[in-house]
This record gives structure tokens, C-alpha cells and sequence, in this order.
């Protein structure tokens, strides 16, 4: 299935989704930290935290962190949950060269490691992980199904999937709040700091349009999970989702 966001591209409407978010996140990188933090008043630190308790009761050995980025979810996961492994995967490898560099800075280098892989096309085994989580990376796969089916496939029967994504609020009057701040401070910042406009006009446009709550609950049904549920976060800023192989 076609969802909205699929279309929505940082750059241009020739080439792929995926080449835009790989070429977008190599540009930003060295922004991106200041940025992210900035842009959400450092609250990210603790929708992270929150997700990444729900698999404390779980104890995961081998992790998969999707869309790792520059590495902040991989850390405080291995940091909580001390697992045996943890491989960060991405398209970008600007981003994960400061991710490593971060790794080896905290003295994680002997569990955690990266790998550039393709979500819509992972080349591990199936039932190789226990656990897979992804922080604000859903939106911008370019294939929202097969890149669910993918984590689907890699998981072990039992294993869980944590997702964290940014949503557009619903109610009165964080929704209207949020839709100047969506469309004026979002843009104007990352202009600023990252020296890329679309990059930071392409966020806004993608979070609206990402299925979020019930809907997006559904779509994770349908890659085959079970147990699924979801629960918003900072009033509907962020939506947070755990599902079960």
C-alpha cells in the first residue's frame, strides 16, 4: 500500500525517497544533535527513555537499533539494557561516522557497531534479533510495509519492536501550537543551523502526513505483529509503539 508520506521527497520529485534521505541526512549530520535537541527542548531524552523501559522486563541480548542516526537511542539503550550486541543500522553514513565516534568516545565500541543497510532490504538472517527498536525513522522509509515486514522477518518469535515517532497533535490548543511551530520555527532553525531549508520543511510536511495512533497500530498488524498498542506522548508530540513477533 501507498501511504502519504512515501511522497513526500526533502528534494525533488525525479529521484528516489531513499536517495533523498540518505543525501538530506549526510548534509545535516553535523548539525543534526544540536538540532534534534534544540528543536524538541531536549524532551527526545526522555521519550527515549520511556521506550527503551519497556523492554527492561525482556533483558534483549542481540538489538537492532533502525535508522540509528548518530547513535544517541543505540547508546542509552546499551547503557539501560546492557545487551551482548547491539548493531545500529542506517542509510547514511555521514550520520553514523558521528555516531561512532560517539560510541567510541562512551567506551561502548565492543557492543555497539553499525552497519548500512537499506530497511525495505535487510541482509540478516531471519530470527536474528531480539528486540529492534526505531527512533524517528519510520517516516522516511520509502516502503512503510516492507520495511515493517523486514524487521518482521529478522525478529525471533517472541521478539519485540519499539517505535518512536513524532505526530501532529490532535486537541486544543497544543494542535494549533503546534502547527505555527511545525511551520515557522522548524524551518526558520534548521535553516539556520544545518544551512538546509528542505530538509527541515520536509520534516514538518512528513510527520503530518505519517498514519499515526489506531492507524499506524494497524499497518504494524499487518506486517504480521500481535500485541500491539501505542500511547502518545508530551500531548501528542510524539506517539510511542510496542509490538510483539
Amino acid at each position: 500500500m501507498n501511504y502519504p508520506q512515501e511522497n513526500i521527497k526533502p528534494y525533488n520529485k525525479s529521484e528516489s525517497k531513499a536517495a533523498q534521505v540518505e543525501k538530506m541526512f549526510d548534509h545535516i549530520a553535523p548539525a543534526y544533535d544540536t538540532l534534534n535537541h534544540a528543536l524538541s527542548w531536549n524532551i527526545d531524552k526522555c521519550w527515549r527513555r520511556k521506550a527503551i523501559n519497556l523492554l527492561k522486563p525482556f533483558h534483549p541480548q542481540h538489538i537492532m537499533d533502525v535508522a540509528t542516526g548518530t547513535g544517541d537511542f543505540a547508546i542509552q539503550a546499551c547503557r539501560v539494557l546492557q545487551p551482548k550486541e547491539l548493531i545500529g543500522t542506517d542509510i547514511s553514513e555521514g550520520m553514523m561516522n558521528i555516531g561512532r565516534e560517539k560510541v567510541k568516545q562512551a567506551g561502548l565500541s565492543n557492543r555497539i557497531s553499525f552497519a548500512k543497510e537499506d530497511c525495505t532490504s535487510l541482509s540478516f538472517q531471519e530470527n536474528r534479533f531480539d528486540a529492534i527498536t526505531v527512533a524517528f525513522g519510520v517516516r522516511n522509509f520509502e516502503d512503510l510495509d516492507r520495511g515493517l515486514k523486514e524487521m518482521y522477518r529478522v525478529l525471533i518469535p517472541g521478539g519485540h519492536l519499539v517505535i518512536l515517532e513524532l505526530s501532529t497533535p490532535e486537541k486544543f490548543p497544543m494542535k494549533q501550537l503546534y502547527a505555527l511551530y511545525s511551520k515557522i520555527v522548524i524551518p526558520t532553525l534548521g535553516k539556520m543551523l544545518s544551512k538546509d531549508r528542505s530538509a527541515y520543511t520536509y520534516l514538518p510536511q512528513s510527520i503530518k502526513a505519517f498514519p499515526q495512533g489506531e492507524i499506524m497500530t494497524e499497518i504494524i498488524r499487518k506486517a504480521g505483529f500481535s500485541q500491539v498498542k501505542f500511547e502518545r506522548l508530551t500531548l501528542g508530540i510524539c506517539t510511542l509503539y510496542f509490538a510483539t513477533k
